[in-house]
């Protein structure tokens, strides 16, 4: 499956996913293959379900965590601004 990409591009997408950018690494992977996005992300999706067998201390962040947290700031924030107008309102 990998023996289409360069050794140099496949750290690349390796250094991606270690660093929880998913779309990062299957762009570079359909750049080297030509594959659609779809297959792309299959592939991407087995080399990191590999690398995370093999190597789960590499990982700067647990998978899908970072979504979470960016959209409780929001909400607390939404909540702070509705506050602040609906207590200065004269």
């Amino acid at each position: 499956m990998n023996a289409l990409i360069p050794d140099e591009k496949l750290t690349a997408i390796c250094d991606a996913l270690f660093a929880a950018r998913k779309i990062e690494a299957i762009k570079i992977y359909r750049l080297c293959t030509g594959v659609g996005l779809y297959e792309a992300k299959q592939a991407v999706e087995a080399i990191e379900a590999d690398l995370r067998s093999t190597s789960p201390e590499k990982f700067t962040r647990a998978a899908g965590k970072g979504c979470l947290g960016a959209s409780a700031s929001m909400v607390l924030i939404g909540l702070t601004l509705v506050w602040w107008f609906a207590s200065h309102r004269a």
